[in-house]
């Protein structure tokens, strides 16, 4: 009887704590692969930073798995001429500050976007002429010309709505604590050791938001990552390497979802870029050529990648209805490498440094590469460093060669515009062509999707192939893993995790 009576009595417990902890708000702790950079979308530039602003600043659109373009702060949107773009908000939509988000805000927003010092957005939206309020419900864009990316630009920072009040008060502060209009509200930063972000109650979509507090832990090292999945401390992390992924799915207890990402990998050149531009690879194209023809893109991938991602030479991945089809690696060359050095008439071995972000898989590639050009006549020494430490140094030209990943966009010109042409925000080499940026100006125009390919072409060919200004590597996967518990998230290819609908059982 006694026996029977503790029985019932822990069962009984057991019940009470379960029901209590039903009753207790959900909290969800994120592994990102780096610390992001700035919290503010008009100065950010870091992928990781993205999956942080999904949580709490709204766009004015979004994209879907399917990477079909759909409203977020916007209701609607219709094209009054190829040069005029008229946007409906919603209504009743308030910032973490209370203030109301309408027309002016949009206005105020793009206009940040477009003319802050220092802004990476500019290079996306630099075709909008000016914004107008209609009403407060409705703003009219207007373009200098006719673009055909202008719309996409707005699922992203781009078209993040930030809070005027806010934003004025804080001035380039405001990335210290930043104040949008998405469903979570920015509550601490400890910088390389976590962002906390809680649920907020006004959000205008609030129903689908169940999760009480989100927590993003940057964890460079993927097996600590993956080990703290494994063992409770998250519920979920943004990505693992694929040499991972059999042990992940051993687990039953986890759940790992894959999508092939936007962007690319590829080694930024220092061309034009202050004195350390001054070096054989940065001022000779032979001998970057060179250091291209001396590594073996598929042998780095299936060494330190499991064979899992796609090598490549060029910007867009293979179904990207713009890809160059005709540009393909060439196969790794030794000898002739060794040749372009001799017609460079530069002395051996040359010396590169080439600046790494501090993750172990990037520093194993790198390794690789080290290796692999040795035999033509390099000398590569590798500069690990903290992520969000390096973009800060490749826009100051403290730099020679960058490993460095672009998370890509659904449109080409977000994979192009600013990074080969001459004016863009993010060409930390400062590559300079009047050609190059002819064809990417006229394919950010054309709407007719066989003569907007053959520009990229064309553009591809004298950026990658003759003038070697950038080495592109490979496109890699979004390998997304949580906790089974987790569900309703959706894997869309740009790789972010959305936070909308997600709750934990």
């Amino acid at each position: 009887m006694l026996k029977r009576t503790l029985l019932g009595a822990a069962a009984a417990l057991t019940l009470l704590a379960g029901a209590a902890q039903a009753q207790q708000p959900q909290n969800l702790r994120i592994g990102l692969r780096e610390d992001p950079d700035i919290m503010d979308p008009t100065l950010a530039r870091t992928f990781v930073g993205r999956i942080v602003f999904a949580s709490i600043c709204d766009k004015l659109f979004d994209i879907n798995e399917r990477l079909e373009i759909v409203p977020q702060l916007a209701t609607g949107y219709r094209w009054e001429d190829p040069r005029t773009l008229l946007v409906t908000l919603r209504q009743n939509v308030r910032f973490h500050d209370g203030e109301v988000m309408d027309a002016e805000a949009v206005r105020y927003s793009l206009n940040r976007h477009l003319t802050m010092q220092g802004s990476f957005r500019r290079g996306e939206i630099n075709t909008m002429e000016s914004v107008e309020v209609v009403d407060p419900q409705t703003v009219r864009i207007r373009l200098t010309g006719p673009s055909a990316p202008f719309l996409s630009q707005l699922t992203d920072r781009a078209g993040m709505i930030v809070s005027p009040r806010a934003a004025e008060a804080a001035g380039r502060n405001f990335g210290a604590r930043p104040i949008c209009a998405g469903p979570y509200r920015f509550v601490e930063r400890v910088a390389q050791d976590r962002i906390v972000v809680e649920r907020f109650p006004e959000y205008w979509n609030a129903e689908k938001i169940h999760i009480q507090r989100i927590t993003y832990l940057p964890i460079p090292d993927g097996t600590v990552r993956l080990a703290n999945l494994q063992s409770g401390a998250l519920e979920m992390v943004q990505t693992i390497e694929p040499d991972d992924l059999a042990a992940v799915r051993r687990n039953n207890r986890l759940r790992v979802s894959i999508s092939d990402e936007l962007g690319y990998q590829s080694l930024t050149i220092n061309i034009g870029n202050g004195p350390r531009a001054q070096t054989p690879m940065g001022q000779d194209a032979r001998v970057r050529q060179a250091f291209e023809l001396s590594i073996d893109r598929a042998a780095i991938n299936q060494v330190v990648y499991e064979g899992v991602y796609t090598p490549t030479v060029q910007p867009l991945p293979p179904a990207n209805p713009y890809a160059a089809g005709a540009l393909r690696p060439e196969p790794r060359d030794v000898n002739r490498a060794r040749a372009l050095l001799r017609e460079a008439g530069v002395t051996t071995p040359v010396v590169v440094n080439m600046t790494v972000p501090n993750n172990p898989d990037l520093r194993q590639a790198a390794e690789v590469m080290q290796s692999m050009v040795r035999e033509a006549g390099f000398d590569l020494r590798i500069n690990a460093m903290e992520f969000a430490s390096s973009l800060q140094a490749a826009v100051r030209g403290d730099f020679e060669v960058y490993l460095l990943g672009w998370s890509g966009r659904v449109d080409p010109d977000g994979n192009t515009w600013s990074f080969i042409h001459s004016r863009g925000p993010q060409n930390d080499g400062r590559y300079s062509n009047p050609e190059v940026d002819r064809l990417l100006d006229e394919a950010r125009v054309e709407a007719d999707v066989g003569k907007r390919r053959d520009l990229y072409a064309q553009a591809f060919q004298i950026a990658i192939r003759q003038d070697r200004s950038r080495i592109y590597l490979w496109h890699r996967k979004n390998i997304v893993v949580h906790t089974a518990r987790l569900q309703g998230f959706t894997n869309v290819p740009d790789g972010l995790i959305r936070v909308t609908g997600l709750r934990l059982q």
